[in-house]
């Protein structure tokens, strides 16, 4: 499979399928946080980067022989540049019932057509982290042509248009969007875009940059109750799911670190296998070059 990968347990999906449209990593962000690296392709163009029937055809194969809680459009970079996403959406929906969620970064949702493509999702999850123009620019590095004013803008209209579950992911980095007035701006903002969630992340896997520090537990609680009953802390919400793999070990060990930077605890947990068994297989993957090794915050982690 070159476009779906899985299923992969999931913080907050259950078991996901998961289909990357748009190769690594082009993007409309160059995130300091993102756990993929950094964007070599910075663009907010949207176009055809994988032929749209291939996809279809592997979401075919992959569906008759699974049945997830939720396909997920996400991974190597921003799936709403794909031009056929509310294409392949309507064909999951169409042949197989199945829900779908959309994770996003939310910064082209100005652009009319690519809410429209979006409609038919069963759950669109944006990122907000910040209402400042300066801050925006600091932990984003967007595309030239953005601005923290557009992005908001084409959430509110999507609010308007959407009938599905919007869930927004407020990404908080200490030093950068963790202070009071911040918090309250943004606090202001999400209200009057009134999504069904919010949702409080910070870094928890190696960054693409160095200065993403994550915030402690006391200052994401306190967080949370500025946010209210509808706010959520999803940082280190433990994996639940078991993960259906096929093939060996190693080949589920690539599979989940092609995707994110994973640890053996990671694995073991989500594949309900030996934590022994896993940790030699990611040590031979390792010895073999598959495997890159990489300590952040005192865990060491893998990604192929």
């Amino acid at each position: 499979m070159k476009y779906v990968f899985g299923p992969v347990p999931s913080r907050r999906l259950g078991l996901s399928l998961g289909v990357d449209l748009i190769p690594p990593k082009t993007c409309s962000y160059d995130c300091l946080y993102c756990q993929i690296g950094k964007t070599t392709c910075k663009v907010i163009e949207p176009s055809a980067y994988v032929p749209g029937e291939a996809v279809v055809a592997e979401l075919d194969e992959t569906l008759a022989k699974v049945k997830p809680d939720y396909v997920t459009f996400s991974g190597s970079g921003e799936p709403t540049l794909h031009v056929e996403l509310g294409r392949i959406i309507a064909n999951v929906k169409g042949r197989t019932g199945v829900k779908v969620a959309v994770l996003t970064n939310g910064s082209l949702l100005y652009r009319p057509e690519v809410r429209e493509r979006l409609l038919k999702a069963d759950m669109v999850m944006p990122t907000l982290s910040t209402v400042k123009e300066e801050t925006f620019r600091l932990i984003h590095q967007p595309h030239d042509d953005l601005s923290v004013s557009r992005v908001i803008e084409g959430l509110k209209s999507f609010r308007k248009s959407y009938r599905g579950q919007l869930f927004i992911e407020v990404m908080l980095l200490a030093g950068f969007n963790d202070r009071d007035e911040e918090i309250e701006a943004l606090r202001h903002v999400i209200l009057e875009i009134a999504p069904d969630r919010v949702q409080l992340n910070t870094v928890v896997r190696p960054p693409a940059n160095a200065k993403a520090i994550p915030l402690d537990r006391t200052r994401l609680e306190y967080i949370k109750r500025v946010f209210g009953e509808r706010a959520e802390i999803i940082a280190t919400a433990p994996i639940r799911d078991k993960q259906h793999f096929r093939g060996t070990l190693s080949d589920a060990v690539l599979e989940m670190a092609r995707r994110r930077p994973v640890t053996v605890e990671d694995v073991a947990g989500a594949l309900d296998a030996p934590l022994l068994e896993v940790d030699k297989a990611v040590k031979a993957l390792v010895h073999k070059g598959q495997l890159r090794e990489q300590t952040h915050l005192g865990k060491d982690y893998y990604t192929a």
